[in-house]
């Protein structure tokens, strides 16, 4: 029998969703990034020790530790929708905000605030999309979110600099005030997004997941195939505790692992690849500028075949062979810090390129492989244990590169990477082509569908 949501033609509907969702990575990228584009002028103004400096950049880290775990969870107990729009409000409010503050601690205040509603988005936009995904594009959709990350990273580097530009080193207040615009478009986008119909069904709110779907899918939401899908989400009764027992303990583990190790090295060759590569002599004019531009590109640009390579020949083997090829640059780079530019900037450049595999699938493993009853609660702990990864990464990056060498620092980063691998050789399952109710179910060990093999 046909599902009604996995085996759906893909519409404008799911595309619209889809838009929705990103724009939550659009922001997290634009509000990252605009601090390291004002933040001179800022600290100037605001007269900002190093260590507030270091606050202000982090806090927004902390925010989005505390948002996944708190919102997740809360999230997989009143319903997706509700959050779906209201945390856009805060985000827009804080920015609006942050025109106005006065000192150093109502802007980590903010920026704190700031982070918690983009943890939560997190949570709240990957479990409603996956929700709604059919099987055949929900990894390619899914994985396509990191994208919209890098275009409001992108985003904020161009408001940011055009802005200093036009009004010099007082434009940072209306650089962080900027990010409400597109918070208040996204929020009123927002209104009307439907509640997620497996989500109402493992409630129990069976009435209100047949409008629902009947408002969605027409004619082919027949009571055969509503009862189908009500079938896949029939309660258990899971809180967060399930998914630190047993066979979702294993799960939770490779999610959080392997998020984490990716984004060590990564978070802190995005934030600092200016300063790492003038640790490598090339800072020469603009070198180091436009060798982190296109590095940033590349990281872009490597997302794209690992989109097409998702569905084409699956999860595990793009994460496994993803973390093996990152290894590959980093060690270079480490046991030759005194290559030739080229050889560098090629390495710095193939690093980014074939991280595409792991970042598409911050988003799609989290989702896959859990239930519907605690899928936010998974991914807001997937998220907390990533930011604490990101956060290791841009305070530890600058003492190695200050203590220990460019060399040194390198090859840390090539051991963090290798563990990743590790992890994903031994962890990561193939959920390609399985329904969402198969790929999060338990399977036995004989299951083909989930097999680590």
């Amino acid at each position: 029998m046909t599902a009604l949501i996995d085996d759906a033609p893909f519409s404008r509907f799911h595309k619209k969703i889809f838009l929705l969702t990103a724009g939550g990575q659009f922001l997290d990228g634009y509000l990252l990034s605009i601090i390291g584009v004002v933040v001179l002028g800022m600290s100037k103004e605001l007269d900002l020790t190093a260590s507030q400096e270091g606050l202000v950049g982090a806090t927004a880290l902390i925010g989005l530790f505390c948002g996944g775990l708190i919102f997740g969870r809360i999230t997989d107990r009143i319903g997706r929708q509700l959050l779906f729009t209201i945390h856009f409000i805060v985000i827009a409010v804080a920015s609006v905000a942050s025109i106005f503050v006065g000192g150093p601690v109502e802007l980590i205040l903010l920026r704190l605030l700031i982070g918690v509603a983009l943890g939560a988005d997190y949570a709240i936009g990957s479990a409603l999309l996956s929700e709604w995904l059919p099987k055949a594009q929900r990894g390619r959709v899914m994985g396509m979110l990191i994208m919209a990350w890098f275009v409001g990273a992108t985003a904020a580097y161009l408001v940011g600099y055009a802005l200093v530009d036009v009004l010099g080193d007082n434009a940072w207040r209306w650089a962080l005030g900027s990010a409400a615009i597109p918070a208040v478009v996204f929020t009123l986008a927002r209104i009307g997004t439907p509640e997620s119909p497996r989500w109402l069904l493992s409630r129990g709110r069976h009435d209100e997941a047949r409008q629902v779907l009947v408002r969605v899918y027409g004619d082919a939401a027949t009571p055969e195939a509503i009862a189908s899908l009500s079938s896949e989400e029939q309660r258990q009764g899971l809180g967060m505790m399930e998914l630190f027992r047993s066979e979702y303990l294993k799960r939770t583990a490779f999610v959080g692992l392997f998020w984490m190790l990716q984004i060590v090295p990564l978070f802190a060759i995005y934030s600092f690849g200016p300063t790492i590569l003038a640790a490598f002599h090339l800072s020469g004019g603009n070198a180091s500028i436009i060798g982190s531009a296109l590095i940033s590109l590349l990281f872009f640009v490597g997302c794209l075949p690992a989109l097409r390579l998702i569905e084409t020949r699956g999860r595990r083997p793009l994460i496994v062979w993803s973390f093996a090829l990152m290894v590959v640059p980093l060690v270079v780079l480490g046991l030759a810090p005194s290559a030739p530019a080229a050889v560098v900037l090629a390495c710095f450049c193939g690093y980014a390129f074939f991280s595409g595999g792991p970042s598409i699938l911050e988003f799609i493993y989290p989702t896959e492989l859990f239930p519907t009853e605690v899928r936010a609660t998974a991914v807001g702990i997937g998220t907390a244990i990533s930011r604490i990864g990101a956060a290791a990464g841009t305070y530890l990056l600058p003492i190695g590169l200050e203590h220990i060498g460019v060399g040194p620092t390198m090859l840390i980063m090539a051991g963090v990477t290798l563990l990743g691998f590790i992890v994903s050789f031994t962890l990561a399952p193939e959920t390609r082509g399985c329904r969402l109710a198969t790929a999060s179910a338990t399977a036995p060990a004989d299951d083909p569908a989930l097999s680590t093999g």
